[in-house]
Parts: C-alpha cells; sequence; structure tokens
C-alpha cells in the first residue's frame, strides 16, 4: 500500500523541494543566477530552517511574529530562523507602515500602543486606522512601533523570488502552493501525461520577466490605476510565444470593455484596432456605431463578414450590419427568418420560490418511461471529453508543463484542433464502427475524477450515462462534437437545460427552459438553430407561475 506524503509532518517541505528539482531540471537555462543560488544555498539549510522558510512562503503575507509561527517538526522557532536571517531571506527589522502594523498587532496592542491618540478605545480597530495612519505616516519597525511587545517579527524577503520560481512552474500566478496538498488529499486528481523536453510556458528569460510584467498590468488595471499608461505599456510588449501574445490580447481585451463602460470610446478603439483578441473586432464595429461612424462600421463589419472568425462574430453581424445600412439610409435587408423550434407553454405553480425554475419543468415532465435530467451543458461536453481523452491531453510541445494542468494550455486556440487533427479523427471515427460506447464507459470508470475541461463528474452518473448511450445517435454525437471543435469557448456554452430519454423507444428531447420575462441569449439560438438544421429533437419551454388559491 503506498503511503500517505501528508503522513510526513514535512510534506510541504518534500513538495517544495519537488518544485526546485522540477525547475532545476526544466527551466535552467531560463533561471537567474539569483534564483540558482537561492535553491543551492536553501538545500545546504538545516531541515528545520527549510520548513520554516516554506511555511512562511505558503502563507498569507510577508511579516510574521515569532509567537504565531507555532509548527511542532520544526521545533524553535527562533532557533530555525537564525540561518534564515544570516542568509538575508528574512528581516527581523522590517519598516511596517500603519496598515502593515495594524495587520500584526491584535486590538489590544494598538490600544496599549496608541491608546493617547484614540477617542474611541471602546471602537473597532480598523475604524482607528484611518487618523492612525494620517499622524503617523513614517514606516517603522514593529520594535520601534511597540517596544512593550515581548516578541519578534519575521518578515519575508524573497517572496519576489518566490513568486518567479512559481510562475516558472505552474505558467501562472492563481495557482499556489495548496495544489500540492489537494492532489494528496485526493481531492483533485490530474491526468499524467508525459512531458516533452520543449514543454514549457515560458521559454526564456524575457518570457518570465514579460508574463511577471503582464501579471503586474492586471493587478494594476484591477486597483483601479488610470488605464492610458497600462494600455502603452501593455501595447509595446512584443512576444514570439503565442501563449503570452494570448494573454497581452485577454488583458488589452478587457480593458477596453471596461473603457467601453465608461463611454471612453476613443481609447476603446485604439485598443481594439491593434487586438488579436477573439472578439476584439466586433466590440469595434459596435464602439464605431455609439460613435456615430456608421460608415466605418459598415465597411468593417462587411470585411468582416466575409471571413468571419466565429460563428458568435457571424451572428452578431447579421444583426449589426443590416442595422447599419439603415442608418445610412440604405435599402432594408430581409433578414433569414429563424427556423421554428417545437415550444411548450406550461404554467406551473411555484411552491418554493428557492428552486429554479428548471427544477419545476424537470418535475413536471419527468415521469419512469421518460426520465428528465438537468444537464444543461455538462452531458454532450462529458462525452465528447471522455471519447477524445487521448487527443484533449496529447503530450503536444508547449500543451502541457507542469503536473496540476486540468488541461492544455492552448485549449482555446485557433489551432487546437489542427494541431491533433489525425487524434482527433481517430477518436471520432469510434462513432463510425460502434466501438464509442464501450470507450466512453471504459473512460467512465478509469478516469473517474480526473480534472478534465470538459467531463462534469459532479453531474455525470452510470444511470445518465447508460441512457444516452442508448437514446443518444451516433450521428447526432459526431455532430454535436465536430461542433464544439469548431470554436471551444463559444460552443461548450449554451446547450438545452434538459434533456428527456425514453429508453424503450431509443428517442430523446432536449428541451431550453425559460421562465417568466427571460429570452434566448445567443449561444442557445446558434445551439437551438443547429440542432433544427441538422433535425435533432429540441423545444423551448416557456413557464408563467400559476396563481394559486389562499
Amino acid at each position: 500500500m503506498t503511503a500517505n506524503p501528508l503522513d510526513d509532518p514535512f510534506y510541504y517541505l518534500n513538495n517544495f523541494r519537488q518544485v526546485l528539482d522540477w525547475l532545476e531540471l526544466r527551466y535552467g537555462d531560463v533561471m537567474s543566477e539569483t534564483e540558482h543560488g537561492f535553491i543551492r544555498d536553501f538545500n545546504a539549510l538545516p531541515r528545520a530552517s527549510q520548513g520554516l522558510l516554506v511555511r512562511m512562503v505558503m502563507r498569507k503575507g510577508v511579516h510574521f511574529r515569532a509567537s504565531k509561527l507555532d509548527y511542532r517538526e520544526i521545533g524553535d522557532i527562533v532557533d530555525a530562523a537564525q540561518p534564515l536571517l544570516v542568509q538575508g531571506w528574512i528581516d527581523e527589522h522590517a519598516p511596517l507602515a500603519m496598515a502593515e502594523l495594524f495587520d500584526v498587532l491584535l486590538k489590544a496592542e494598538i490600544l496599549h500602543a496608541f491608546g493617547a491618540a484614540i477617542d474611541t478605545p471602546k471602537g473597532r480597530k480598523d475604524a482607528w486606522l484611518p487618523l492612525l495612519a494620517e499622524q503617523f505616516s513614517e514606516a517603522r519597525s514593529l520594535r520601534d512601533w511597540a517596544p512593550m511587545l515581548e516578541d519578534r517579527l519575521f518578515s519575508l524577503t524573497i517572496m519576489d523570488l518566490c513568486d518567479r520560481l512559481r510562475l516558472m512552474f505552474f505558467g501562472n500566478l492563481y495557482q499556489d502552493w495548496s495544489e500540492f496538498v489537494l492532489a494528496d488529499l485526493g481531492i483533485f486528481t490530474y491526468e499524467k501525461v508525459e512531458f516533452c523536453a520543449d514543454s514549457r510556458g515560458l521559454r526564456s528569460r524575457e518570457d518570465v520577466d514579460a508574463c511577471l510584467f503582464l501579471h503586474n498590468c492586471q493587478v494594476r488595471f484591477e486597483a483601479g490605476e488610470p488605464v492610458e499608461t497600462i494600455v502603452e505599456q501593455v501595447s509595446a510588449l512584443h512576444f514570439d510565444n503565442p501563449w503570452l501574445q494570448r494573454r497581452q490580447g485577454k488583458v488589452l481585451f478587457q480593458i477596453g470593455q471596461y473603457c467601453e463602460r465608461l463611454g471612453e470610446f476613443a481609447l476603446a478603439l485604439n485598443i481594439y484596432r491593434d487586438c488579436a483578441y477573439p472578439g476584439a473586432r466586433l466590440r469595434m464595429i459596435r464602439v464605431l456605431e455609439r460613435c456615430g461612424e456608421y460608415s466605418l462600421a459598415l465597411d468593417l463589419g462587411t470585411l468582416a463578414g466575409q471571413a468571419p472568425e466565429s460563428a458568435a462574430e457571424q451572428q452578431g453581424l447579421q444583426r449589426i450590419v443590416p442595422r447599419l445600412r439603415r442608418k445610412l439610409g440604405g435599402p432594408p435587408l430581409k433578414r433569414a427568418r429563424a427556423k421554428p423550434v417545437e415550444r411548450l407553454d406550461l404554467h406551473l405553480p411555484r411552491i418554493d420560490p428557492a428552486l429554479s425554475v428548471e427544477y419545476y419543468v424537470q418535475a413536471h415532465l419527468h415521469d419512469d418511461d421518460g426520465p428528465v435530467h438537468y444537464v444543461e451543458n455538462s452531458l454532450i461536453n462529458s462525452l465528447f471529453g471522455l471519447l477524445c481523452w487521448p487527443a484533449i491531453f496529447a503530450p503536444l510541445p508547449g500543451a502541457f508543463f507542469h503536473p496540476f494542468q486540468r488541461g492544455p494550455v492552448d485549449l482555446l486556440n485557433e489551432d487546437f484542433q489542427q494541431r491533433r487533427a489525425e487524434l482527433f479523427k481517430a477518436c471520432l471515427g469510434e462513432l463510425d464502427d460502434g466501438r464509442y460506447a464501450e470507450t466512453i464507459r471504459q473512460r467512465f470508470v478509469a478516469k473517474w475524477g480526473v480534472q478534465s475541461p470538459f467531463v462534469f463528474w459532479g453531474a455525470l452518473n452510470e444511470t445518465l450515462l447508460e441512457q444516452a448511450l442508448a437514446c443518444l445517435p451516433a450521428e447526432h454525437l459526431k455532430h454535436w462534437f465536430n461542433r464544439l471543435l469548431l470554436d471551444i469557448k463559444a460552443n461548450r456554452a449554451g446547450m438545452p437545460d434538459l434533456i428527456q430519454f425514453w429508453p424503450q423507444h431509443k428517442t430523446y428531447r432536449m428541451i431550453e427552459v425559460k421562465g417568466p420575462g427571460d429570452r434566448l441569449q445567443d449561444n442557445q439560438l446558434r445551439w437551438l438553430e443547429f440542432c433544427h438544421e441538422h433535425q435533432m429533437p429540441v423545444a423551448v419551454c416557456y413557464v408563467q407561475w400559476a396563481e394559486q388559491s389562499a
């Protein structure tokens, strides 16, 4: 029986060492001499000192009172801290601004240190901060702020370095060291992918610096800094790394949308004009229209219509281009009428307002011969994910570069399917000869709980799976799966809420549910039109709440 990694009290240190070993093996040429030196000096530390440093790195913040660092496996905290002080990796005289001091001291300690300056001693701790920050604006060490405390403060000085190491390992800064613990506990399980020698997100030192800079720009933008300087700095970056190019485009696209909301249309146009992120061109057309530049908007819309980047853009253009023609005095264009879809109208009593409208429709339509499941996007995506597992998790260069990935990095890239064309062809080929059902069953068992960008384990069970395999024609599955691959970002959402099976007849019906005042969204309309085009049974159910007698 395999030992539980968490049985070792230094499990967190083992995980940190695993990251350092991984980085030296795969990113040795990318790391700076400072980072190499850190790893070398860290490995030479006593185990207790290593453990203390990692404990601090993995906690929130950078300032820690010695009395609050209590770890049985480390022992005496002050002794363990000495080698870290010698290295300069922690500092016990770091200057603290008043806000930082408030994070370190308890309410009673603040009152003791600043009682003479506090008018409302029975008030809340955070209410004192503005006044004290104004009176005491100079940063000081904890000992200077509160000489009465018999405690020491250890402040990390290497958090930026550790964040760079974490960035190189994960390829992002939203994943953290808890990933190891969650995996060790079995809460998250990840597919084991063989990494190519050149499989890494950050290929050079310049990539690392640029990625950190992009992250910093995102943080500054979210903190409310003026966007003009941020846009100028982000736009000035040039990459030959497609992964970073997409990140750059996403940051600019988000800022462009923010400028739109503020009515800063000139800045939004400048951003969208040079932004390659999906959706930027359509947003630019909309902004031109809002600015009254109908002719420019129409020219760009007409050009875009000749080669739409996605079904979503095509749908948007079908609305905006005729509107622009009308505004310019052109003849009205006949828009293609939406194909009729079966309609259900229900009047249902609403017993419990906390329950969703989908729940009421499911309960109303469900019977033993025709069970109804609330699946929304989960079922079709999951069947696709199970059948095409080998293609999705293929170890292509630049797709996987650490053990905690839910899916390939290039999942939403335009060439995702193209890079794996033969693999997807082989997977979808099983729909032609009937092998797909057994393959999906086997993977449902073998891959249960393994993280996937498509499989919704919480919504999937054996009963639902067997009814789906019995009632959904392979031809329909192939149409859905190919549509997913055309535009994963747009097409893996918007599927009908409910599905009803009739196992005895091997038939089904999908049902989109709309409550009072609700209307079909664009991605839902596209799915309904697609299903109707391929003669798939689908209906829209409109619900009104029946009045209940007292």
